[in-house]
């Protein structure tokens, strides 16, 4: 199987390099979920406001949003 590792703010593309201040901003890191992503950056770019749409604010209780998370990485079997 193949593995694509995350990428380092280093070798990521100059137009991510805010995105990689703010994620250590926010987590004291970049998660490697969203390094991962930066191999191409509009994936990343595009994802991140979808993402923070779904994870944000609503009428779904964040605790719930989380086990849904969890519970899709269990039944695909997620080793992340």
């Amino acid at each position: 199987m193949a593995v694509v590792n995350p990428l380092p703010k280093e070798k990521a593309a100059p137009e991510l390099h805010e995105i990689y201040e703010a994620m250590n901003k926010k987590f004291g890191k970049m998660p490697n979920f969203f390094a991962t992503m930066a191999h191409r950056p509009n994936v990343l770019q595009t994802f991140l406001p979808f993402y923070g749409a779904i994870t944000g604010e609503g009428t779904v209780e964040q605790r719930y949003k989380e086990l849904a998370y969890l519970k899709t990485s269990l039944v695909n079997g997620c080793e992340y």
